[in-house]
């Protein structure tokens, strides 16, 4: 019991300055993210290069399997392919910018390199504000997608109806309205957690472990790898449901289909 006593673990929820840039405070999440930033333009980039010279490795095709496997699951979620191939680009990205970030996490010693008693890197995924950040574009994207396909007026029309001539419809106004910041806390909250909460657990197993934690934490760090490739496609998937539903509120019949493959997606999600 003494032993364990004497473990000094600190867990901060919220990222920690390293240093200040003209008042502008700098932290240790905003540096992994600049990494994680680097590294995402990196791969992609050079994925892109391969692919118009027509040469392959087996990283290329990889990344090839994996950006193929996310278009035809927007296609799924979507049916309008024209608008599946607008509003896949930046899904996909934030896909492959959250993966690597998460991913950033479970590299071993992140937090054993200190400056000031203050880890020098910590994975952006497990900041509020790079999560927070992530999801507010999500929301402005639907919104924007949403006023493209209905108009302004439209969009409007959404969440604003005449009480006295349609009590009901005005009450789901309402809800709608609610949802569509709740369905941005809920993108956000869920991978900090996830991300917090394994970042967390790594450190924890570290020091019960001691001398076994090159025998541990190997199966640890695998699983937190599997961990943040599904809140990765989580993020993925549930910004293109909810463009289809924003883009299918008010359209024909024939978007039934989009709601119902887009309800059902986000039920195995859930």
């Amino acid at each position: 019991m003494n032993h364990f006593a004497a473990f000094e673990l600190q867990v901060d929820i919220a990222a920690q300055k390293i240093f200040s840039i003209g008042g502008f405070a700098v932290t240790n999440a905003m540096l992994t993210g600049i990494v994680g930033l680097i590294v995402t333009l990196s791969v992609l980039i050079y994925v892109g290069a391969m692919v118009k010279k027509g040469k392959y490795n087996r990283f290329v095709g990889m990344i090839q399997w994996v950006f193929e496997g996310l278009l035809n699951q927007a296609y799924e979620i979507i049916p309008d392919r024209l608008l599946a191939r607008k509003a896949a680009p930046l899904s996909v990205t934030i896909f492959f910018l959250v993966i690597f970030n998460y991913w950033l996490s479970v590299l071993p010693g992140l937090d054993s390199i200190k400056v000031n008693g203050v880890a020098l890197l910590r994975s952006p995924t497990a900041d509020l504000n790079f999560v927070l950040g992530l999801a507010i574009v999500i929301v402005i994207t639907v919104q924007i997608y949403a006023i493209r396909h209905m108009g302004v007026m439209g969009n409007i029309g959404r969440y604003l109806r005449n009480p006295f001539k349609d009590p009901v419809g005005s009450f789901e106004g309402i809800l709608e309205l609610v949802g569509e910041f709740s369905r941005g806390a809920s993108l956000a909250l869920r991978l900090f957690g996830n991300a917090f909460a394994g970042e967390t657990l790594l450190v924890v197993i570290a020091l019960l472990t001691g001398y076994f934690a090159t025998v541990t934490l190997p199966v640890f760090m695998a699983f937190e790898m599997l961990v943040g490739f599904i809140q990765a496609y989580a993020f993925f998937v549930l910004s293109l449901i909810f463009i289809a539903l924003a883009v299918s509120s008010h359209g024909p019949s024939s978007d039934a289909h989009s709601h119902a493959v887009t309800s059902k997606t986000a039920l195995k999600l859930e």
